[in-house]
């Protein structure tokens, strides 16, 4: 007897935190290997896992100098918290941004 496997034929999500990510009071930002494009419009690199990436703070953006690390959640949320202190804060969440404004 043959067993035929039925896979979805609809878009898939990733599992890599690579995406437009929207936060409705800070911005959004683009994650595309080790490169990125800031809430502030900075192109710039940073250090690139599959589930988590982290980058320096450009000099004209809040926090400039501070280094974020943002961790993969689930494939539509990531946790963003600043190394120098985040025991003491309370992570920043963001999501995918709606396909009408990647």
């Amino acid at each position: 007897m043959a067993l035929t496997l039925m896979l979805p034929t609809g878009a898939a999500i990733a599992d890599a935190i690579d995406g437009h990510w929207c936060h409705r009071e800070i911005g959004r930002l683009e994650i595309s290997g080790p490169n990125i494009v800031t809430p502030g419009g900075a192109q710039m690199q940073g250090i690139y896992g599959r589930h988590s990436f982290s980058y320096i703070v450009p000099a004209n953006e809040p926090s400039a100098g501070a280094t974020l690390n943002l961790i993969l959640i689930d494939d539509d949320t990531v946790q963003l918290t600043q190394a120098s202190n985040s025991a003491s804060q309370t992570p920043q969440i963001w999501n995918r941004c709606p396909a009408s404004i990647s």
